[in-house]
């Protein structure tokens, strides 16, 4: 057990490190333009399903709050928690629908949408961007295994060399940590 411990710890950081290789620029850059819609009074509006949906709180709530800094609050939401919404939509439209509704009732030009999926093909998180493309949002996808869908549709993807859910999550995560850092770091200059 012990080695196999250290098998996955070893397979995670090797994921993170290819990633990192293949991305760097595109992080910075993408995060440059979080922070403009930011400082230009626009909101992010993050979205996926299962973990993906816990992904997406959670760099919300890291954008909320804090970060590292002390700061204002910068507007995120995740289209992920609001129950009622969610099931109605679910019921009286269908799954599919969840999160492009909420991006027409929410979504203005110059705001950011982030998806993310493990898969690249989750029905409503391609509905979810290809909305807020329509609605004159910058869009980001979170993915893995060969980008999927998302990857023809967004205007920023972010492919996890993995086919494994579990390390391209993990990857997701930490992808999510690094925009928030550079993102606070960027709204926070000094102008």
């Amino acid at each position: 057990m012990l080695e196999k411990v250290k098998k996955i710890f070893r397979e995670s950081a090797e994921v993170k490190l290819a990633f990192v290789e293949l991305y760097a620029q595109q992080i910075v850059d993408v995060a440059g333009i979080i922070a403009t819609a930011l400082k230009d009074g626009n909101k992010v509006l993050l979205f996926g399903n299962g973990g993906s949906a816990a992904d997406a709180q959670h760099i919300a709530a890291e954008l909320v709050g804090r970060f590292k800094k002390e700061r204002r609050p910068l507007p995120a939401i995740a289209l992920t928690t609001d129950t009622s919404i969610l099931t109605a939509l679910g019921n009286d439209y269908g799954f599919e629908t969840i999160f492009e509704r909420q991006v027409e009732a929410l979504c203005m030009p110059g705001d950011v949408a982030i998806g993310i999926t493990t898969s690249g093909n989750s029905e409503n998180v391609i509905r979810g961007l290809k909305k807020a493309h329509d609605l004159g949002a910058t869009t980001i996808a979170f993915t893995g295994r060969n980008g999927g869908k998302v990857a023809q549709i967004a205007h920023y993807t972010f492919i996890v060399p993995s086919y494994e859910t579990q390390r391209i999550q993990e990857c997701h995560i930490t992808l999510g940590h690094v925009l928030c850092e550079l993102v606070e770091e960027m709204v926070c200059e000094r102008s």
